[in-house]
């Protein structure tokens, strides 16, 4: 087993590079590890169509008259697609997966998320990256080294890793009571702040370093390896759990809700998220084979293992006898409550993955597979 070393050089111009490469490939984050909440569909305790927008309605659901949340007309990252069927009967106590229409989207609604989010990237990019910057990006590395004592590339991307899960969860697990204090999109707003840095830190990083470390096997020159991996790599995209549709609500242009899902890929897993990071960490460890891949994928699989408990709680909290309804016929396990019974699939099913959100999902992956050299060039040129 040869062990490969590296050392870390300084260099103005390679961080300003970088910095302007990472801005531009900023929209690909929610697909590698963060896992905001975006969405904002149509919701309502009990409905049975799907184009339903902007109403207050009060509806029974079997046990009590409850007074349904404001219902919104889902958007998705792309007005490919308009959802228009609406004599499709779902029977729903949560929230329709994915669907949008594109006929109630305004445009300044977009004017000021694309001014939100290009705001947050150039803060993000001067304090983390650039060299006229206050280089936090090198502080915390630096710090983070300094408190482990080594420079190893897998103990050091799993220190990484672990701030990243307890920041990430522990502020959303706080993101009840804080709402009640300074308002959903404030603590949005908190959210980000804290997560984008931490999360392209971590990314930088293990894109620069994933190849590092012992090498524990070697699987690249087997026959037929590469394909089936990239193949569990796309199929782990269609996982994403559906509120990472909503661009308008992860920017605070809408107010942020903790939607109770249950279409889509919810009938297949409760927790497509969890399911899908378990599926490419499987897939870029095997493929790796080195001591930092395997460092990386522990924290990230055990992260979402927590998120499976932590998500299921403040779903429970947030939305109480629905939430039980919805857990009674979705499983954890992919596929599990459809192979005993517990989930019913509709015969038209697959209308529920031909929506605008899945055809940008598709688009994305294969695009981020082609980017891979720019984004190992890119994450060189930082020589953390």
């Amino acid at each position: 087993m040869a062990k490969i070393t590296h050392t870390r050089k300084s260099s103005t111009e390679h961080k300003l590079c970088l910095s302007l490469i990472l801005l531009m490939a900023s929209g690909a984050l929610p697909f590698s590890v963060i896992s905001n909440s975006l969405t904002m569909p149509r919701s309502g305790w009990k409905h049975q169509t799907r184009c339903r927008s902007n109403t207050k309605r009060y509806l029974q659901f079997g046990f009590d008259a409850v007074k349904s949340r404001e219902s919104h007309t889902a958007l998705g990252m792309s007005s490919f697609i308009t959802d228009t069927d609406s004599d499709y009967n779902t029977d729903l106590v949560g929230d329709d997966s994915a669907s949008f229409s594109l006929e109630s989207q305004k445009i300044l609604d977009w004017i000021k998320f694309s001014v939100a989010t290009g705001t947050v990237l150039a803060v993000v990019s001067y304090a983390w990256f650039l060299p006229t910057g206050p280089h936090l990006g090198d502080a915390l590395l630096d710090n983070v080294q300094s408190t482990i004592g080594t420079t190893d590339p897998a103990l050091t991307i799993f220190a990484l890793l672990m701030i990243f899960a307890v920041s990430h969860s522990g502020l959303a697990s706080l993101r009840p009571a804080a709402e009640e204090i300074v308002g959903p999109r404030a603590w949005r707003v908190v959210f980000a702040v804290v997560s984008l840095p931490l999360a392209l830190s971590c990314i930088s990083y293990f894109v620069n370093h994933a190849h590092e470390g012992t090498r524990l096997w070697d699987l690249t020159h087997v026959p037929g390896v590469h394909e089936a991996f990239f193949l569990a790599n796309f199929v782990s995209f269609l996982f994403l759990y559906p509120s990472t549709f909503n661009l308008l609500e992860v920017a605070a242009i809408e107010k942020p809700q903790l939607h109770l899902w249950e279409t889509g890929i919810i009938r297949i897993t409760r927790h497509p998220q969890a399911m899908g990071q378990i599926m490419w960490c499987a897939a870029h460890t095997a493929w790796l084979g080195t001591t930092t891949s395997i460092a990386a994928s522990s924290v990230l699989v055990a992260h979402h293992i927590f998120s499976v408990w932590n998500g299921d709680r403040r779903l429970k909290d947030q939305h109480g006898k629905a939430f039980e309804i919805v857990k009674s016929k979705t499983s954890v396990i992919p596929f599990a409550a459809i192979l005993d019974g517990r989930q019913e699939l509709p015969e038209d099913y697959y209308k529920e993955f031909l929506r605008g959100p899945y055809l940008l999902v598709v688009g994305g992956t294969l695009a981020a597979y082609m980017a891979h050299p720019w984004m190992m060039a890119g994450a060189a040129l930082l020589q953390w």
